[in-house]
């Protein structure tokens, strides 16, 4: 065969394989670009969670009596519901893909549903509220690890550490959540000063899952020591506060309603300072080359 007829055999070959690699290479610029949009929509739904959690901590010591959280739940329901023309674009946004994560059905139904809720919280009694307010967050939390799983780790796992998605997306605001609600309880027993005994074993619970969760989660942290030893530090501290004056049957509870609200807050923020670390180490892999 003539070196000329090699070559004319080669070229269309050549382009081929040029037109795969280009082919490609456009598919994986354009699944790192879906996946630095869905990054927006996640941090929409993680700060719908803290701003939820905090509406039921401040409800439950409420609920239990303690009338200086009126305010400050009034300011908060109007945190949330400025949050949700900013998720309405993100549900449309879903909807042009093939399997919606969030639709705008989803949370047209999430939204009655809160609006119920702030509507009849007077009328309820704190574990009642607890619940409703624990059943809105499930939602958002499935939803954010839907997204996350869906949109960033299938999308753009080969250029990203292991876990890393998996900590931003469903780890750490799980941890977020068992303090939450271990807030919530905790405010209404402060308030109530005393503990029932569902109250107790729920508290215990939640203590020793927080602890083993920052343990998990800062394993897998993409950080450095020094930024998860605030949270851990953080959540030992409230672990300690909650077994020494609440669940301690010899002695007393001698916490107020908002101290312990602010030391269980400062926990979760330092929770939540982890998984904003999480999100810029995530940014940085998408979109640097």
């Amino acid at each position: 065969m003539s070196l000329l007829l090699e070559v004319l055999i080669a070229i269309p070959a050549f382009f081929l394989l040029a037109r795969l690699v280009l082919r490609q290479h456009r598919r994986g610029q354009g699944n790192l670009a879906s996946a630095v949009l869905a990054m927006q929509t996640c941090d929409h739904l993680i700060r719908l969670i803290g701003h939820l959690q905090q509406h039921r901590g401040m409800s439950s010591a409420w609920l239990a009596g303690d009338n200086s959280f009126s305010s400050r739940l009034s300011s908060k329901r109007h945190e949330i519901d400025a949050m949700f023309p900013a998720l309405n674009e993100a549900a449309q946004e879903e909807c042009r893909q093939a399997s919606p994560c969030l639709t705008v059905n989803d949370l047209s139904l999430f939204r009655f549903k809160w609006r119920d809720l702030v509507d009849n919280l007077s009328t309820m009694t704190v574990e009642r509220s607890i619940t409703e307010h624990s059943q809105l967050i499930a939602t958002t939390l499935e939803w954010l690890n839907a997204v996350g799983e869906a949109r960033i780790g299938l999308a753009a796992g080969d250029c990203l550490p292991t876990g890393l998605v998996k900590n931003y997306a469903h780890r750490l605001p799980a941890l977020t959540e068992c303090l939450g609600q271990a807030r919530a309880i905790g405010s209404s027993v402060a308030a109530r000063g005393s503990c029932p005994a569902v109250a107790r074993v729920r508290l215990m619970f939640l203590v020793n899952r927080a602890e083993s969760l920052i343990e998990q989660a800062c394993q897998g942290h993409q950080g450095n020591s020094a930024q998860s030893r605030p949270a851990q530090d953080a959540v030992r501290s409230l672990a300690n506060l909650i077994r020494s004056r609440m669940l301690n049957r010899e002695a007393a509870i001698n916490v107020t309603a908002d101290n312990y609200f602010t030391q269980a807050t400062f926990a979760i923020d330092t929770v939540f300072a982890l998984i904003l670390d999480a999100g810029k180490a995530l940014e940085k892999h998408l979109v640097t080359p």
